[in-house]
């Protein structure tokens, strides 16, 4: 068989396919129409609080929702299965990653594995999973409609993939919002649904986000890391300790993220409680020499 004859026939293969490449990455084919309904339905309800108006137990519930959820995001999801900077117990774990479930952001294997994917490719054009190189809207929120990054990447984080109880809640991740909906309904009525769950997970996912675009855009950089990581006091606020992002892009080994006392890092605190309690344990802090403002060694950020 000739050269020629070998590779006529690849030509309009190479075609057709990049044909449904460019096709598949128009903005209809590239945002899935249900989650884009349900994402800005819920943002859309929002409205309705100018309908119920607000009461003390509607902002109580706001922050008991938004407060908890945080924690599950920032302890559960992030410091424990996407880094695993301490230990708990496999009971203790599933109440981490339902509890992070509730906060409408997918299940626990997704997310860890996919900000595992996060830090291997921080600000690399193409390849890391939110980063402002690929525009801010997409760093903020536009990622979460991208088709490459709708399967859990179970290779990232295949020793919490093995484990049938986080397997499951991945997969039926809608279920833990739902009946948290359900709950702020029977707490507060038509009024908490509103408060404790709709606007509550719109200011959560907004203010988890900011990590992915705003800490990566505005802020101070203590550490030269290879990415654009900063910190940012607002959010550190915010987001209970997330926020000092830049302390974390440089040692991602550390529990805690707030590597001067005046880091506010709420997160870490609540962890340090629950080890006195002997509910978590093996709190890894950040050695002296990244305390003091020197560079991390690649084995020490493992």
């Amino acid at each position: 068989m000739t050269e020629s004859t070998q590779t006529a026939p690849a030509i309009p293969l190479r075609n057709a396919v990049d044909g449904a490449l460019a096709r598949r990455e128009g903005w209809w084919n590239q945002h899935e129409v249900p989650t884009r309904l349900v994402y800005w339905g819920i943002h859309a309800a929002c409205g309705l609080a100018l309908v119920t108006g607000v009461s003390a137990g509607d902002l109580a519930l706001l922050f008991a929702t938004y407060t908890l959820r945080m924690f599950g995001i920032t302890g559960g999801y992030h410091r424990y299965f996407a880094h695993r900077t301490y230990k708990t117990s496999r009971g203790f774990q599933f109440i981490l990653a339902l509890l992070a479930c509730t906060a409408t952001q997918k299940g626990p294997l997704w997310w860890a594995g996919h900000h595992r994917g996060h830090h291997r490719n921080a600000d690399k054009p193409g390849r890391d999973v939110h980063s402002p190189v690929d525009g801010f809207y997409y760093a903020h929120q536009g990622w979460i409609f991208d088709h490459r990054w709708d399967e859990t990447p179970v290779d990232q984080i295949a020793e919490f993939a093995k484990v049938p109880e986080l397997t499951w809640l991945n997969r039926w991740y809608p279920v833990p919002p739902a009946l948290l909906a359900l709950l702020c309904f029977a707490i507060g009525g038509f009024s908490g649904l509103i408060w404790g769950f709709v606007i509550s997970t719109v200011v959560l996912w907004h203010t988890t986000y900011a990590i992915n675009s705003i800490c990566h855009t505005w802020g101070t950089r203590r550490f030269d890391t290879p990415d654009t990581s900063r910190n940012n006091w607002v959010l550190g606020l915010l987001t209970m300790g997330e926020g000092w992002h830049n302390n974390h892009h440089h040692f991602c080994a550390s529990t805690r993220q707030g590597f001067r006392w005046w880091e506010i890092d709420l997160t870490y605190y609540a962890l340090r409680g629950l080890q006195a309690l002997g509910v978590v344990w093996d709190i890894r802090e950040p050695p002296a020499h990244i305390l003091a403002g020197e560079s991390v060694r690649l084995d020490e950020a493992a």
